[in-house]
């Protein structure tokens, strides 16, 4: 486990308290937590965004096959 120092905006801090007291969790769990949670968020986000990158640069190729299968099929 690594040890950090974190400086969070009083507001951001006093909701983590408020809710923290609330759920009877120790504030590093909660901290520990919602970093989890973002980071998944995050990782899916970046791989929506790789696959729709990786999509538009198959879609060519893609558009090119089809073209094959049509003409294929036309001389049937």
């Amino acid at each position: 486990m690594k040890t950090l120092s974190l400086k969070l905006d009083d507001q951001i801090f006093d909701d983590a308290e408020e809710i923290t007291a609330k759920l009877k969790l120790a504030r590093n769990r909660y901290i520990n937590e919602a970093v989890s949670i973002y980071n998944l968020f995050n990782k899916r986000r970046l791989l929506k965004s790789q696959l729709a990158k990786e999509s538009k640069l198959t879609s060519n190729y893609s558009m090119e096959v089809l073209y094959e299968f049509e003409k294929l099929i036309d001389e049937d």
